[in-house]
């Protein structure tokens, strides 16, 4: 048999990897449709960008063990934390890309593993620090839905490479929404698994102070239930795990969950506006957990949101500052050598005191005690992922003014007292303004997800998300399953 593409994009991973199989189709033929499709869509959606098509093509002829879960199934990985030894990954900057990974990611290790044959990485933002993709080391990937609109980010293109039919799921990670965000914006499941479940080596212990998991995109929910149960489970160098489930996740799904009290709302947890799309797509989804049973009514956590963006961005900075110092410590790289942006993010950064980073970090707690509260009451919290529909390509752009005033004041050394001043507070609050909901899962460690059941009268997805108690990771799949067969969304597919 050879399959076309149009055949190709009838099947989920797990489809795929069936043909397989049972012979129906070999590897080799799955890796090159892939490869053509993403050929075919470079130019316009700037998706991914390394590619390794050889080493793929030779790891289609290698021997697989025959329990492999996705033999043959092609993959991408995302150009951020997810290393594969001998190739160079750029963290979508100009600063890296030319050294090679002396060691591949546990979760890139377990990927091929399981028959997945990676044959490129990912577009993402410099070091995943922003909500869209648009690093100036590659130029900005491009929503399969509207070329003129970003796919989201960070795992940016990730999802555009998914949702335009190259691949069935591709790797992403999320430190603030980055793989719920991208889903939302181009019409795909994301799960963002809770702190601990996945493991994040070999040479990072937990991501952003544990706020920063692995997982994928995918077409289907039983794509990222079956990835879940290849990434979950310890390693060696792991600083600890979470129990693995008494069964499987693909298991799981299976079985319809029991019935939901849901909460609800629209409102943003920082006070900006929300757009009338997002606050139809998560009335719609209340009104079909209603249909099936579920019992739904407006509430949210108890949580003073302003005072949360604050005690995530802190950590965040601090993160950027590190990156960059590192980079340049053990590198030739110059400040001319990162994103305007980010020397802005690092130089806040630096400003930040120990103690002001640890009192950020402690009210991280505040935020767990609010949620689990919530959710002694209701099992899981639905809201929008984003405000408004996939931003235009550009909007989010600093302008070089604001360089230019940042580099004079951090010349002048008062970055910490402009750190303080209202303007650099409303400045976050509009940064966050597209997406106020998905950083309370990060900080405290708590699955959820953004699940595709809306498409405005433009015919733009937009995703709203469920976020669950601690270890809920299975229950949001089933809820996820439900949803999906109530309201199917797999043939949905951009007319690039």
């Amino acid at each position: 048999m050879t399959i076309s593409f149009d055949e190709y994009v009838r099947y989920d991973g797990l489809g795929l990897a069936e043909l397989v199989r049972r012979g129906e189709v070999q590897r080799q033929e799955l890796l090159e449709v892939a490869i053509a499709r993403a050929d075919q869509t470079k130019g316009k959606l700037n998706a991914i960008v390394r590619r390794f098509d050889e080493r793929a093509r030779q790891k289609a002829l290698q021997p697989l063990a025959t329990e492999a879960r996705f033999p043959g199934v092609p993959f991408l990985v995302k150009a951020l934390f997810q290393d594969i030894a001998g190739l160079p990954s750029s963290y979508g900057s100009r600063a890296l890309g030319k050294t090679a990974s002396l060691a591949s990611a546990d979760v890139t290790r377990r990927w091929e593993a399981q028959g997945l044959l990676i044959f490129g990485m990912t577009n993402t933002p410099e070091f995943g620090a922003k909500n869209i993709t648009e690093p100036l080391a590659h130029g900005p990937a491009r929503n399969p839905w509207d070329l003129s609109r970003t796919p989201g980010g960070s795992s940016g293109g990730s999802a555009a490479a998914v949702a335009a039919g190259i691949v069935p799921m591709a790797g992403a990670n999320d430190g603030g929404g980055s793989i719920r965000i991208p889903a939302a914006a181009c019409g795909l499941f994301g799960l963002k698994a809770g702190r601990g479940r996945i493991p994040m080596g070999p040479y990072v212990g937990e991501g952003l102070n544990g706020s920063a998991v692995q997982g994928v995109v995918s077409r289907s929910v039983r794509d990222s239930a079956a990835m879940l149960d290849v990434l979950q489970g310890p390693e060696p160098h792991a600083p600890y795990y979470m129990p693995a489930p008494d069964r499987s996740y693909l298991d799981a799904i299976r079985q319809p969950p029991r019935r939901l009290k849901i909460g609800f709302s629209t409102i943003s947890p920082i006070a900006t506006p929300v757009h009338a799309d997002a606050v139809a797509a998560v009335q719609d989804a209340a009104k079909l957990l209603d249909t099936l049973g579920h019992h739904v009514e407006e509430a949210s956590p108890a949580i003073d949101g302003v005072q949360l963006a604050q005690d995530f961005l802190i950590p965040w900075f601090c993160f950027v500052a590190a990156t960059v110092d590192g980079i340049r410590r053990n590198t030739d790289a110059a400040r001319r050598d990162f994103e305007p942006d980010t020397l802005a993010m690092a130089d806040v950064g630096r400003s930040v005191s120990a103690t002001e980073l640890l009192q950020a970090q402690a009210r991280w707690q505040i935020y767990v005690q609010a949620l689990a509260h919530f959710h002694a009451q209701y099992d899981l919290w639905l809201s929008p992922v984003l405000s408004e529909p996939a931003l235009r390509i550009g909007q989010m752009a600093t302008p070089p003014l604001l360089h230019a005033v940042n580099d004079l004041v951090n010349m002048i050394g008062l970055s910490g007292v402009l750190r303080k001043t209202s303007v650099f507070q409303e400045n976050i609050l509009k940064n966050l303004a597209w997406t106020p909901f998905t950083q309370l899962a990060n900080i405290t460690g708590r699955p959820a997800m953004s699940v595709p059941l809306y498409w405005n009268r433009q015919g733009l997805p937009l995703g709203v998300q469920f976020l669950g108690a601690l270890n809920d990771e299975a229950l949001l799949l089933q809820l996820a399953a439900e949803l999906e067969q109530a309201r199917p969304w797999f043939d949905r597919q951009p007319a690039i």
